[in-house]
C-alpha cells in the first residue's frame, strides 16, 4: 500500500516504521510546517492516510481526506463534538474514514470487560465508580479519548450515573482524574470502591508500538470499504 502520514510526531513516526516493516511504502509525511500539501494529494498515488494530529486540526484533516477521496483512518481525540457533522459528509462523499480513540488491541478488550463489569456493578449501589488516566505531558487534551470511551461505557450501564466530569466523583456524575508525567504512553485504571472491597480494572501501555500496529492492520484491513467505520468493525463484535 501507499501511505500518506498525516502528523508525524511520535506516533506518525512509529506509524511510518511499522508500515514499511509490513512492507507498505510511506508516500508523504504532513505536519504543521507542510499541512497546505494534503490538499495536493491524489487518490491514485495514495491508498490511504494515517492522521494523529491535534484537537484542533483532525477535523479539517480528515474531511480534506474524504473530499480527495482517500480513505482515512484517525486516533486523534479531542475533537469529538464535531464528529456527527463529519460522519454525514462522509456518507454524502460515499467515503471511508475510520475513528477510534485507541487503537491497542488490548485497549479494546478492556473496552468489553468494562462494558460487562459496569452490567454487573449496576446492582450494587454501594460501590462509587472513578477513573485515573495517566499520560505523557505532551498530550494536548484531558481527558483522554480512551478515557472518555470507557467512561461512556460505564454510563451506558449504571443507571446511578448520568455524565462524566473531569475530577472527582460527585453526585451522579463518574469522576476522571487526568495525569500527565513524563513519557507515559498511557495508563487508565477504573475503580469501584465500597467500604469493605475494591474493585480495579486496568490497561497499562508498556509502548507506543501496540498504538501504532493497531494503526496500520486497520489501514490494511479498510481497503475496498467504505463509510464510518469503528473498531467494532474491524474487530467483528
Amino acid at each position: 500500500m501507499k501511505i500518506g502520514i498525516i502528523g508525524y510526531g511520535k506516533m506518525g513516526k512509529a506509524i511510518a516504521t511499522i508500515a514499511e516493516e509490513r512492507g507498505h511504502r510511506i508516500i508523504d509525511k504532513i505536519d504543521i510546517e507542510n499541512r497546505q500539501v494534503l490538499s495536493n494529494w491524489d487518490s491514485k498515488q495514495v491508498d490511504a492516510a494515517i492522521e494523529f494530529t491535534a484537537p484542533n486540526q483532525a477535523f479539517e484533516n480528515i474531511k480534506e481526506c474524504i473530499k480527495l477521496g482517500i480513505p482515512v483512518v484517525s486516533g486523534t481525540t479531542g475533537w469529538l463534538d464535531r464528529k456527527a457533522a463529519l460522519d454525514q459528509y462522509c456518507r454524502e462523499m460515499d467515503g471511508t474514514y475510520f475513528y477510534a480513540s485507541n487503537y491497542s488491541l488490548g485497549v479494546n478488550i478492556t473496552f468489553r470487560v468494562n462494558q460487562y463489569l459496569a452490567r454487573i456493578m449496576n446492582a450494587y449501589p454501594d460501590f462509587e465508580v472513578s477513573m485515573d488516566e495517566v499520560h505523557h505531558t505532551e498530550k494536548k487534551d484531558a481527558p483522554s479519548g480512551t478515557a472518555i470511551t470507557l467512561a461512556e461505557g460505564i454510563l451506558a450501564n449504571i443507571d446511578r450515573l448520568s455524565q462524566w466530569t473531569l475530577g472527582e466523583s460527585t453526585g451522579g456524575a463518574l469522576g476522571i482524574n487526568s495525569y500527565r508525567e513524563g513519557q507515559v504512553p498511557g495508563t487508565h485504571t477504573v475503580r469501584y470502591l465500597s467500604d469493605n472491597d475494591e474493585i480495579t480494572l486496568q490497561h497499562k501501555a508498556l509502548s507506543r508500538k501496540g498504538f501504532a500496529l493497531g494503526a496500520v492492520l486497520v489501514t490494511e484491513w479498510i481497503q475496498n470499504r467504505k463509510g464510518v467505520l469503528t473498531m467494532d468493525d474491524f474487530l467483528d463484535l
